[in-house]
């Protein structure tokens, strides 16, 4: 089996689920609050919480850092573990007035690898989340994948399950060609990619009947071979 161009899967999921609707960070700083502000919730409830936090706080470290943990939790309440998260706001705006003089976008390397490194120090960002962010601010072309992600692409065919989570990442990433694929291209194939895992290819029980890559996934094929 050939495997499809991340060009066709996009079109397809496009299809599916419609133009993804980009997340409103717009600063590295901003995409690791919006990590942090709220944890096991919904992209609605995430939303709300960021809302609040611009407005209650505003985005600047030193802003954070000032703030009444109390003004925090209002905040953080929008999930579980609320004061755990205000906390690692707290921390956020720690590392990046320690690490990066206040300003993480301009204190951010130009290297991809030293970029990815740096964003790491902050709470709740590992190697996919930094990826993801600096995909999303334009700085590196390459396919960012979440859990729902990656699961879609190792279901049509793409890398190997392997022991390690971090392992099967890069095993299905070092098999999807982005040559030539705008960093806009690939952060939309992104949001697709996890929109379709949250909601078709689930963990148990994906639903391959109603789903727009049926013809091109390795495992929706062998589930209903072709006649």
């Amino acid at each position: 089996m050939n495997l499809p161009t991340l060009a066709r899967i996009t079109t397809a999921l496009r299809r599916q689920h419609g133009a993804p609707k980009a997340p409103p960070p717009k600063t590295a700083f901003e995409w690791v609050l919006w990590e942090n502000v709220a944890y096991l919730v919904n992209d609605d409830k995430r939303t709300d919480a960021f809302a609040l936090l611009k407005r209650s706080v505003g985005f600047a470290p030193k802003k954070i850092l000032q703030a009444r943990t109390p003004v925090l939790l209002e905040v953080t309440r929008h999930g579980i573990v609320a004061n755990l998260f205000a906390r690692k706001l707290q921390n956020a705006a720690q590392i990046a007035v320690d690490k990066f003089g206040g300003n993480v976008d301009k204190a951010l390397s130009d290297d991809p690898a030293k970029a990815a490194r740096q964003l790491r120090a902050f709470p709740g960002v590992g190697e996919p989340g930094a990826e993801k962010i600096l995909v999303a601010l334009g700085r590196v072309k390459t396919l960012p994948l979440d859990s729902n992600g990656l699961r879609v692409m190792q279901r049509v065919g793409f890398g190997s399950a392997l022991r390690s989570y971090a392992a099967s990442y890069r095993s299905v990433k070092a098999a999807v060609p982005v040559a030539g694929v705008s960093a806009k291209r690939l952060f939309e194939a992104y949001l697709l990619l996890q929109t379709h895992g949250r909601t078709i290819c689930k963990t148990g029980v994906p639903l391959c009947g109603a789903c727009q890559l049926r013809t091109m996934c390795a495992y929706a094929l062998a589930q209903n071979p072709p006649s």
